[in-house]
């Protein structure tokens, strides 16, 4: 169902098509002449002197309250002063204006309230409410009914107006900042999709390429190996060539749905953390440390490429969130998992100096990067961590695993 029609009655939708304000001007100028006319007849509109005491004047008063609405689309300004002036002068000559024209009043008024200026809206609302204290002192019932009527009506179609353009105006920001959120993490997940399309490429293609050639190898060179095994090993060569074609397929879509080309560059290992580590300092101005322990042995491609993308991201969110805080990058080797851990002096969880909200990796609502590491981590059998540190300052801590080098 189109929920727009539910907003918009048969009415306005024909008001916004048609010349509506046009429309609605010639049915009001007939109403306030036939109005006008009953009442001068039967003397129940009647003027407060003798300046108006010619009929012709009274008609064309009656006429001038109601016609300027059709100015509404070409002129709102001209068309709500005219006919607010119009009826005030009815209310000072003659015992208020007609039924005709107070409607005439409200259309102008909640249009300026909703298209045009809100200062126009409201303007004309003490007028009419003195005019309504000035009747409940000095008037007949009669006028002073009309009076207080008028004035009640215009506040509340004045408010009504104004009302209507705010929710309009927040209604389209929130559109509009929704729209560049989505742009964001849109932009955010394709270029993620990217890198990590880069990195298995590079670091899985790798191994399935092994198997190939190992298998392929075992077969040509193993002595006395039956035929039954030359087909196993050819087996497992082929299933392998064809992973390795499928997975290349599959990385060639992710890199153009990530709108990427097809270039590439060799992936960072643990041995260029000095260069990172110079590279914040320098972007930062701040203090930086490298800190290695334990004995470091070479590790499994894409274990390293792990540890430098998640020390990449957790630098990269200290520039971001603490500004100026000094970090330590503490990295340590030891026989069964390398430990890492990123730790800033700044303010820590919740309001950082900038302004923005940190927030722990356990956090529904924790940022991209967060949960970037935290994937990264799991996808290589490790663990993750991050919040406030023993005190102050916020910590980034990850368990990654080392292969046995004997267990193939």
């Amino acid at each position: 169902m189109d929920r727009s029609r539910l907003r918009h009655p048969r009415f306005v939708r024909w008001w916004t098509v048609a010349d509506g304000p046009a429309v609605a001007a010639v049915l009001l100028v007939a109403a306030a002449v036939v109005e006008f006319t009953v009442r001068w007849n039967s003397r129940g509109y009647v003027p407060v002197g003798g300046l108006a005491s010619d009929r012709v004047f009274g008609l064309l008063l009656a006429v001038s309250a109601t016609l300027p609405a059709g100015l509404l689309r070409a002129s709102p300004v001209s068309a709500t002063v005219l006919v607010t002036t119009t009826n005030v002068l009815a209310f000072a000559i003659f015992d208020g204006p007609t039924a005709a024209g107070i409607a005439a009043q409200l259309l102008v008024l909640y249009h300026a309230g909703r298209h045009a200026s809100r200062v126009l809206a409201i303007v004309p609302v003490p007028v009419f409410v003195g005019f309504a204290i000035a009747a409940a002192v000095d008037a007949d019932v009669g006028e002073r009914i009309r009076a207080v009527v008028m004035a009640s009506c215009v506040c509340v179609v004045a408010g009504a107006g104004t009302a209507r353009r705010a929710q309009v105006k927040a209604r389209e920001y929130s559109a509009a900042a929704q729209a560049i959120a989505d742009t964001l993490h849109e932009h955010a997940a394709r270029g993620e999709r990217a890198r990590i399309a880069r990195e298995l490429h590079d670091v899985v293609a790798h191994h399935i390429s092994m198997i190939s050639v190992q298998a392929e190898t075992a077969r040509l060179t193993t002595a006395g190996l039956p035929p039954e095994g030359g087909k196993r090993f050819l087996a497992i060569g082929d299933t392998a060539r064809a992973a390795l074609t499928e997975m290349r397929r599959l990385l060639g879509v992710l890199r153009e749905d990530a709108g990427t080309g097809s270039g590439r560059a060799p992936q960072p290992a643990l041995d260029q953390l000095v260069d990172l580590v110079d590279d914040a300092r320098d972007a930062a101005g701040a203090a930086t440390r490298l800190i290695v322990r334990g004995h470091v042995v070479s590790l499994d491609p894409g274990i390293e490429l792990t540890a430098y993308r998640i020390v990449q991201e957790a630098l990269t969110n200290a520039r971001r969130h603490a500004p100026g805080a000094a970090v330590d990058v503490e990295l340590t080797y030891t026989a069964e998992r390398v430990l890492l851990r990123i730790r800033d002096n700044g303010p820590g969880p919740g309001e950082d100096t900038t302004g923005s909200l940190q927030l722990s990796a356990q956090d529904p609502a924790a940022g991209h990067g967060l949960v970037g590491m935290r994937e990264r981590a799991a996808m290589v059998g490790g663990t993750f961590q991050a919040g406030a540190a023993a005190g102050g300052g916020f910590v980034v801590e990850a368990t990654l695993p080392v292969p046995d080098k004997g267990a193939g």
